[in-house]
């Protein structure tokens, strides 16, 4: 598992699998966000299957399947407010972490500083430069 902070309250990883919740919810988790479509991989991993596990252990859960298709400002939408739901710190998952940082920084337009958003990801391995100018203009409104 390879967890990457992206703000005190927020993470993002890599896929998950039903062995790591105990460690997420060690970690202080208390909401994990599937931002990986269950056409991307095995029953094994998919999203029910993840869940079942993260509700045994006591955390939330919440499916958000993104693509980069098919990524649209409902889905920025249903993060930021799963993301502000939850009652601890989130963690987010898809196939590499990279969709999911992506989802984060739109949340994010407008409430901190674009460069903040583009070094937070930057720091966690993802280099989200390129989507300066979209942020910038979400967060003008």
């Amino acid at each position: 598992m390879d967890i990457r902070q992206l703000s005190p309250t927020h993470a993002v990883s890599p896929q998950i699998a039903v062995e790591d919740i105990p460690a997420i919810a060690e970690a202080g988790f208390t909401t994990i966000i599937c931002n990986r479509p269950d056409a991307e991989v095995p029953p094994s991993h998919q999203s029910a299957t993840i869940e079942t596990a993260a509700q045994a252990a006591g955390l939330n859960f919440v499916v958000n399947p993104v693509t980069h298709q098919s990524l649209n400002m409902d889905m920025v939408a249903a993060q930021k407010a799963a993301i502000d739901a939850a009652d601890g710190p989130t963690l987010a998952y898809c196939a590499s972490g990279t969709r999911c940082s992506i989802v984060w920084s739109l949340t994010q337009a407008g409430s901190i500083p674009t460069d903040e958003i583009i070094n937070a990801t930057a720091a966690a391995g993802y280099d989200l430069g390129g989507m300066r100018g979209q942020l910038d203009a979400l967060a003008q409104g």
